[in-house]
This record gives C-alpha cells, sequence and structure tokens, in this order.
C-alpha cells in the first residue's frame, strides 16, 4: 500500500508540472566558460622592526589557527668549500634544543597545543616554521624566538643528526634518482653553489664550533622575512613579532660573488656507471630564468603540456603508448636565482635509447608546433582551476605568500596568477619553449649499467662517463670496474656465529651462520628463526676465487613455503625461486636465467665474505649483486664510517661502523677491528631490529 500512495503521490506533482519545453529549446552545449578574473586574495599588512626584520600579515578569520614562517637568507648556498650540509645542519638543530628546553621538551610543547614546530634549509634559505590554534600562538612565537636567538646545539644532537645524515647519503648511493638529481645538477650548474650537495666527506668534517658559527654569522634578522597568516590583527602581530623578536640582533656577511653558471653550445649526454642496473634513469634539462621573468607563464603552460601530469604527452606517449615506463614528468624549479627545466623517465635498459629519443623529440615538438587548441585550453584549465586549491589553508597561504616575497615577486602576483596564465596564447607557449626547454643544447644524464647503454645511447648524442661518486671514468675501465673489490681470502677463516633477533630490546629468534673450508673454496651456511613467522635455511657454495657457484634456500614465511635453487656456468645464473606474495596466497614461481657478469656475487654470500675486505676507516667498496628473489642485479655499496666500541652479549668489542645500502634499504653493521673482522651487529636503520651476537666458535 506504501508503494501506492508514493506512486499516486508522484502522478500528482507530475499533473502540477508546466507541459515539457519542446526537446529542441533544451541547450545541447554547455555554456562557455565566463572570463577568469582575479582572485581575491587576502589584504597583507607589511611592516618592518627597528632591527630589519620585515613583517607580512596576511589576516583572516576563517578558521581559529595561526601559521608563522620566518625566512632566512642563510641556505646552503653559503656552505664553506667541503662543508656542503652545514646550513642543513643548522636548520635542523635550532629545533633540536633551544632556550631552556631540550629536543624533547620542544616537542612536548608544541605537540602538546596540537601545533607542529619544523625548520630546514635549501640553497637560498633557511626557514623556521610553526602551525597553532590561535589560542597558543605566544607558545609558537616563544619557541620561534627561542630557536633563532638561544639556540643550545647539544652535542649528543649533533651526532645524532651526523650519523642520519651519513646513512640517507648511504641510501642515497643505492637510489638511481637521487644519483640523477646530483648529477644533473653538477651538469647545469657547474661551479655555482647550486650545483653542490652534502657528501660523506663533508658531513664527517662539519664541527660543532662551524655549526655555531653559522647560525651567529647568518641566522640574523636583517634580510630576513616573517609571515604570519591567520585570525590575528595586526596590532597583535605587531606586539607578538616585538616581543618574541625585537631584541633579536644582527646583520647578514657581506655577500660574495657566486660564479655563473655554464652556457651550454651543444646537446652531450653524462652516462653514470651503476653496474648491474637493469633500468636506465634518464633526465634532460636545461638552465631557465630568474624568477621575476615574464615568460615564467607561458613556460608553464608549455611545461604543463608536456610532462606537468599524467594527461600530458611525455606520460602519454612513453607509458601509456609505448608501456616503456612506470611515469614521465618534466618540471620547472624556480629558486632565488637562475632556475632549471628537467624531464625524467626511468625505462627498461633495453628501450633506454628508444625512451631518450622519443623524450627529446617531444620536447622538440612543443619548442616547434603551436600547441593545438584544446590541448592547450585543457592544460590552461588545470593550471588556473588548481590554484584556489593551493590557497585554502592558512598553512597554504603563508607558504604561498613567503615564497612570493622571498623571490621578490609584485604585491599583486598571486592575486593576478591566474588571469597572467589565461591570457597566454599558444604562439607564447611554445616561443617560451624554445627559449628555456632547448633540446638542441640539452644536459643529458643516464644513470646505469654502462656495459648495456653506453653504444646505444652514443648514437643519440656524445657520451661522457663517468662513476657514482661524479669522478670521471674511461670506457676501457668499465670491464675492471666490473669485477667488484679485491678480496684477501686468505683471511676467511672457518667460524660459527650465533646471534639473537631483538625486536624493540625483546628477544624474537635466532640467527646462526657458519663457513667452512672445502676443496673446491667455502660453504658458507645461514639458518634463520624469527618467532613463528620466519624459518630458513640457505646454503652456499663459493669458489676458491670468490665468487659464488651455486645456492639452496628452502624456508616458510607465515607458514607458505618459499624456495631457491641457482647455479652459475658460462656467465649465465639459472634455476628456479618461488616466493609466497601473501600468506594465503598463490607463491610466484619464477624460473632464473639471465646474465651473472663476472665479479657479481648472490646476496646471501657478502656476509661471507665480509672479512676479506681491505678493511680501514673511510674505505668503501661497491658490489654487483645478484637478488633471487627479484631475480635481477643490482647495486650493493659498503663504507667504513668510523670505529667505536660496542657491547653485546658476546662481549665488549672495538669495531668499524659500517653503512651498507642496497635498493631502498640501509644496515648499519658493526665489524670488529681486529682479525677476523667478525660482526658482532647488524641493525636495519629506519627499523626496530637488531642482530646482536651471542656467541663465537672456530673448529
Amino acid at each position: 500500500m506504501m508503494r501506492t500512495r508514493l506512486s499516486l503521490a508522484a502522478l500528482g506533482l507530475l499533473a502540477a508540472v508546466p507541459a515539457a519545453l519542446p526537446a529542441q529549446d533544451y541547450p545541447s552545449t554547455p555554456p562557455a566558460a565566463g572570463p577568469v578574473r582575479p582572485m581575491p586574495f587576502p589584504p597583507f599588512r607589511e611592516f618592518t622592526l627597528p632591527n630589519g626584520l620585515r613583517v607580512v600579515l596576511v589576516a583572516s578569520d576563517k578558521q581559529p589557527v595561526i601559521s608563522v614562517s620566518l625566512s632566512i637568507p642563510a641556505g646552503g648556498i653559503h656552505d664553506p668549500a667541503d662543508r656542503e650540509g652545514l646550513a642543513e645542519w643548522t636548520a635542523a638543530l635550532l629545533v633540536k634544543g633551544a632556550g631552556a628546553r631540550t629536543a624533547e621538551q620542544i616537542a612536548a610543547a608544541i605537540e602538546g597545543v596540537g601545533g607542529t614546530l619544523s625548520a630546514s634549509a635549501d640553497s637560498d634559505f633557511l626557514t623556521i616554521s610553526s602551525f597553532v590554534l590561535t589560542p597558543h600562538i605566544a607558545l609558537a612565537f616563544e619557541l620561534l624566538a627561542d630557536a633563532v636567538m638561544r639556540p643550545t646545539f647539544p652535542e649528543r644532537e649533533v651526532e645524532l643528526l651526523r650519523t642520519q645524515t651519513l646513512s640517507g647519503l648511504q641510501l642515497e648511493q643505492a637510489q638511481p634518482a637521487a644519483i640523477a638529481g646530483r648529477m644533473m645538477a653538477r651538469e647545469l650548474y657547474g661551479a655555482h653553489p647550486y650545483a653542490r650537495r652534502p657528501t660523506p666527506a663533508s658531513v664527517r668534517a662539519i664541527t660543532l664550533a662551524e655549526i655555531r658559527d653559522f647560525a651567529t654569522s647568518r641566522v640574523v634578522p636583517q634580510g630576513a622575512l616573517l609571515v604570519i597568516a591567520g585570525n590575528l590583527s595586526e596590532a597583535e602581530a605587531r606586539r607578538l613579532a616585538t616581543s618574541a623578536l625585537g631584541s633579536w640582533t644582527g646583520a647578514q656577511p657581506t655577500a660574495r660573488p657566486l660564479p655563473s653558471p655554464p652556457t651550454r653550445a651543444r646537446t652531450d649526454i653524462l652516462l653514470v656507471h651503476r653496474p648491474g642496473s637493469v633500468q636506465a634513469d634518464i633526465r634532460v634539462g636545461n638552465l631557465t630564468y630568474p624568477p621575476t621573468n615574464p615568460q615564467q607563464y607561458a613556460a608553464r603552460l608549455a611545461n604543463q603540456v608536456l610532462g606537468g601530469a599524467a594527461d600530458s604527452r611525455l606520460f602519454m606517449i612513453l607509458r601509456e603508448e609505448k608501456s616503456w615506463t612506470y611515469g614521465a614528468y618534466s618540471s620547472l624549479a624556480r629558486p632565488r636565482g637562475i632556475g632549471s627545466f628537467v624531464a625524467t623517465a626511468e625505462v627498461r635498459n633495453e628501450v633506454a635509447d628508444s625512451a631518450l629519443t622519443e623524450l627529446l623529440a617531444q620536447i622538440r615538438r612543443v619548442t616547434a608546433e603551436p600547441i593545438p587548441t584544446a590541448e592547450f585550453e585543457a592544460a590552461k584549465g588545470a593550471l588556473v582551476g588548481r590554484f584556489p586549491l593551493q590557497v585554502e589553508t592558512v598553512q597554504q597561504v603563508a607558504a604561498q605568500v613567503t615564497s612570493a616575497k622571498r623571490l621578490g615577486l609584485p604585491d599583486d602576483y598571486l592575486a593576478t596568477f591566474r588571469t597572467r596564465l589565461a591570457a597566454v596564447t599558444p604562439e607564447q607557449a611554445m616561443e617560451a619553449a624554445r627559449l628555456t626547454m632547448r633540446p638542441e643544447a640539452a644536459a643529458i644524464v643516464v644513470v646505469g649499467d654502462a656495459r648495456e647503454l653506453h653504444d646505444r645511447l652514443a648514437t643519440i648524442a656524445p657520451v661522457r662517463l663517468a662513476r657514482t661518486d661524479g669522478t670521471p671514468l674511461e670506457r676501457a675501465e668499465l670491464t675492471a670496474v666490473a669485477t667488484g673489490p679485491a678480496l684477501n681470502l686468505d683471511r676467511l677463516v672457518a667460524r660459527r656465529d650465533s646471534f639473537a633477533i631483538l625486536v624493540q630490546g625483546n628477544e624474537f629468534g635466532h640467527q646462526v651462520n657458519s663457513l667452512e673450508r672445502t676443496a673446491g673454496g667455502f660453504t658458507y651456511r645461514e639458518r634463520v628463526r624469527i618467532a613463528t613467522f620466519v624459518e630458513q635455511d640457505t646454503e652456499v657454495l663459493i669458489g676458491a676465487d670468490g665468487s659464488f657457484r651455486s645456492g639452496t634456500q628452502r624456508g616458510k614465511v607465515q607458514g607458505a613455503e618459499s624456495t631457491v635453487d641457482l647455479v652459475v656456468a658460462a656467465g649465465r645464473v639459472s634455476g628456479r625461486v618461488v616466493i609466497p606474495e601473501t600468506p594465503m596466497g598463490p607463491a610466484r614461481d619464477v624460473a632464473v636465467d639471465t646474465l651473472f657478469p663476472a665479479g657479481t656475487q648472490e646476496s646471501n654470500t657478502l656476509g661471507a665474505l665480509l672479512p676479506a675486505l681491505p678493511w680501514a676507516v673511510g674505505a668503501s667498496w661497491s658490489f654487483t649483486v645478484f637478488n633471487p628473489t627479484e631475480s635481477s642485479l643490482g647495486a650493493v655499496t659498503i663504507a667504513v664510517t668510523g670505529t667505536e666500541t660496542v657491547e653485546v652479549p658476546a662481549g665488549s668489542f672495538e669495531v668499524y661502523r659500517v653503512e651498507m645500502a642496497s635498493e631502498g634499504t640501509v644496515m648499519t653493521l658493526f665489524v670488529t677491528t681486529a682479525a677476523p673482522h667478525t660482526v658482532v651487529k647488524m641493525a636495519p636503520v629506519g627499523q626496530p631490529v637488531e642482530f646482536v651476537l651471542v656467541g663465537s666458535a672456530t673448529p
């Protein structure tokens, strides 16, 4: 009955509606878009304190929150030679102890009111930012003032940061994208400070005294910019800024002239040799213009068409049409000085030359052909329509205002950004692309296995070779480089080492490693048990020359069977790998048959061979390693960062501290300084897991 009553009511409503208009009177197309209007942006209130600190207030009462951002021209371009990373360290340490608070107390104070406090440094600026609810704005200013005026730089925090930075740099050496980014910066900027990046040597060299001196001379109010955005009156902003930062003193040192970036007359390729890489990371770029250049609007549109999004040309052609990559993009960087354009793609070795050729062709196309109207309007609509979403919160507003002020852009830049974009024509975008992207004189960086890539890439442009640390490499050295570090196999002694596996300090399992000499070389065995989750038994045969010969592995991961059977013969590795994808799902069964270049190791053999390395502080080595679970070659780097004393259940040992990095992971090892150079502790970086030696035995 209910259904009947509803139907009758609906019929009554329909009867009351006037007769429908003829179909042809309804619009068949959407109405034309209206003109893009200047964006209503909150007005700025700007004033300068007597000490030279510029203050900008962007008042908004939409939400009871405040964002405070203090920018100081104390970025990485001011790092002394061989001290790259000093500005970044200074920034990080400003909030790791200041005033009467320790790092833990600072974190507790700001987190206790639901706020945030952070500090960082890029090439141009050191920035400290805080975000709090309006009632807690006084605390934000108090912490900010302590950071810039009363930092304590605890030595414990300095050394912790040193360890973290070195681990991060070691991890970067295992990441092709990070290597490519460093090398592209060098190619584009040459001797200019924008090319410089922290290195293990510079990080180890930075002293506490140098950090204090940098803060004293550079973290000063003259030239600094304080942007306050949110629910605050101008009078209150003046009172807070004056009370907290009015007594801050200091002037920036006299600016030293910076070298000019290099000019390019032709396109060439820097091929960075990363042994064992099965993919090539490709970057094509050029320098552009200062941030105030009026070409920026047209160049942004050209970049959007080329590679600014997942519907742009590079992505649609290299990924969707060719299936060469998971993604290909391009971007424009806009620092305070000369900016840059870079297009990127990561592809399989066998299509690297084709992908680079196509990428260059698409850059030439956007610089030589007016963009079709439909494609151009879609790109313009994306940029124009996206901008309001980038200034919705007070943090976003503060970030946009800070960027505009730091780069010296006009006061109406944010309000008129959309209208200036909307006014760009396809011809203007093409001309801006021609002036900024310059494919006829582009810098190209490719990171990958040069043995696989050199001849293919040489058909596109002249090729120079380099190692992953940037040092030049001759083509004749490629074979020698592939053999890996020299090993003193006489140091390998028969032994059995037992480890406890700790998770957050609690024992969850054990691992037992053993090595024995045989007539044909060595046999290495490894037995792992982790609670009820993992049980794994591995046996590896190593030749008398230290080469991997064969390996087997049997085990279970959360009850699912896993097996590995591999053998090396005639420069190839073959066999079968069965890996559980999920505990309850089907296993991945992989037939292995691939190249195994001279000097390559299998991932399980490195632990056995560590004692044979020429150990010394500062030493580093790189191995080409076969990963059986992925059936692919990769690189493992090992670096000795220092010495220390460690306590483990087996005793107290003087050890080398060692960072071992592979694809996406870093392991810290502690290896005895005395022969036979035993590993006494292992700890994956970023995980609450440790392997600690509980006992050793020799036959």
